[in-house]
């Protein structure tokens, strides 16, 4: 026992500080008694998790768990379950009907019976009676007009359309969870600038006091030195409120405990590859768009059913019955009846108020809605599309411009720092500069957020969100 302990103990520390792939080698390698693999198992699983959480969270483990802790993708998923049930033959009413039932009756009765014959009169009271009966009925259609058959494909196609809305809830809850994590690294990113200038404000403040120290600078500077540090350290301390509310919004899409921690180490990489010819052909292959298709067949097959209506059906009946009814006294003690019945029913409709023809016509404007439908969406992605693309080249074709002016930025910063410090430039000079710096370090930000952003969307509209 004693061994075991010390060999959970050891492969803790292995997944600690050694990672997952190193613990999987080592577990399918051990040759140890199936009890301590079970326990090794669950270590290893505690550690990893701490592991992730503590340490690092990527953007593929924040989309994997999202979409195993989505309550959104599990009602999704209950859909379908619920569709796949329903799918078949005997819900569209292409299977036999069988019933049985049976009775059996103890009464007390009062029998007064009177012949032509005065001696075959009977009189008597309480004579007990016994019905008892029983049968099955089975019913097999065997023509309504192709209803069975429209209705069993009206069933697999909505089964089909809770897949295709399964599967955009999928894309929707992945595209969720990357803009929301590449908006936590924007939030950082925002941090880290304002890191940098506090940077040239604590050192523009040692300039001043050394300067002032020298009899070279009055208290004025002293003083807007100080505010200007004061106020990057309020904003410092806002953003890491930003950041923290952003992780807060994470962990609601992952469907974590709110108050969990979680470090995010990552950059914003965006794909330069999309081509608004390929995005558009793609079109096609979105759920909203399929579910779209798939209502526009459940309705024309609601059409052909309500039609099926109006047809004559056929049935093939049969059963068997028994029957068998005693009585101490009275004209008849004994009647027994059994045996098979076997036969065709045939049901026509002939007038009911035209009921059937306007379900008919109502189910064929169903039909022209779920296709304006399907219009709709094609019309609204496609001009998304465009425009999202539109804003996409855009806003990489900025990314460009802004990197170099970042560059710019933090190199005028620091020959206006050097400046300062010869006396030939002033304090104002300097947080000029620095404002400048922050400004096209958030612009520079903001500018990537937006073309990842832009990229996430256009996936996700034509289907090319992986997990």
């Amino acid at each position: 026992m004693m061994s075991a302990v010390v060999l959970l103990l050891s492969i803790g520390c292995v997944a600690l500080f050694s990672g997952r792939k190193l613990i999987e080698r080592i577990f399918i390698n051990m040759n140890v008694s199936p009890f301590i693999k079970k326990g090794v198992a669950i270590t290893c699983t505690l550690f990893i998790c701490g592991y992730s959480f503590s340490q690092n969270l990527t953007l593929e483990d924040a989309v994997n768990i999202a979409l195993k802790n989505s309550l959104d993708i599990q009602l999704a998923k209950n859909n379908v379950t619920v569709n796949d049930i329903n799918n078949y033959i005997g819900i569209a009413g292409g299977l036999p009907v069988i019933s049985g039932t049976a009775t059996d009756a103890e009464q007390l009765s009062n029998i007064n019976q009177k012949y032509a014959d005065p001696k075959r009169d009977v009189e008597k009271r309480g004579v007990a009676t016994n019905n008892l009966s029983g049968n099955i009925q089975a019913s097999y259609l065997l023509f309504n007009g192709m209803r069975v058959v429209t209705t069993r494909k009206r069933l697999n196609e909505l089964l089909n359309q809770s897949k295709e809305q399964l599967n955009s809830q999928v894309q929707n809850i992945i595209a969720s969870v990357m803009t929301s994590y590449y908006d936590v690294i924007r939030q950082q990113n925002y941090i880290k600038t304002i890191d940098q200038s506090l940077v040239v404000s604590q050192q523009k403040l040692d300039i001043v006091k050394t300067q002032q120290a020298v009899g070279m600078a009055n208290n004025a500077d002293l003083f807007q030195a100080q505010v200007d540090y004061n106020t990057l350290l309020q904003s410092h301390q806002s953003q890491q409120l930003a950041i923290d509310q952003a992780k807060t919004e994470l962990l609601r899409l992952l469907t974590l405990k709110a108050d969990s921690v979680i470090t995010i180490s990552d950059t914003i990489l965006v794909d330069h590859s999309l081509v608004l010819g390929t995005v558009l052909d793609n079109l096609p292959n979105n759920p909203d768009l399929r579910a779209a298709e798939d209502q526009v067949r459940i309705n024309e097959f609601i059409v052909k059913e309500t039609a099926a209506q109006r047809y004559p059906s056929l049935r093939l009946n049969g059963g068997y019955s028994f029957v068998y009814n005693s009585s101490a006294a009275g004209d008849t003690r004994l009647n027994n009846s059994y045996g098979p019945t076997i036969g065709v029913g045939v049901g026509v409709p002939i007038y009911n108020g035209s009921i059937y023809k306007r379900q008919q016509k109502i189910a064929e404007m169903n039909v022209n809605s779920a296709e304006l439908s399907k219009d709709i969406i094609v019309r609204d992605y496609s001009a998304n599309i465009i425009k999202t693309y539109q804003a996409y080249t855009s806003t990489l074709k900025q990314l460009e411009t802004q990197r170099k002016n970042y560059e710019l930025s933090k190199q005028l910063v620091d020959l206006i720092l050097q400046k300062f410090q010869l006396h030939q430039a002033t304090i104002i000079d300097v947080r000029t500069a620095q404002q400048s710096f922050e400004l096209a370090g958030y612009s520079l930000i903001n500018l990537s957020f937006s073309a990842k952003s832009a990229e996430i969307e256009l996936k996700r509209v034509s289907n090319q969100l992986k997990p």
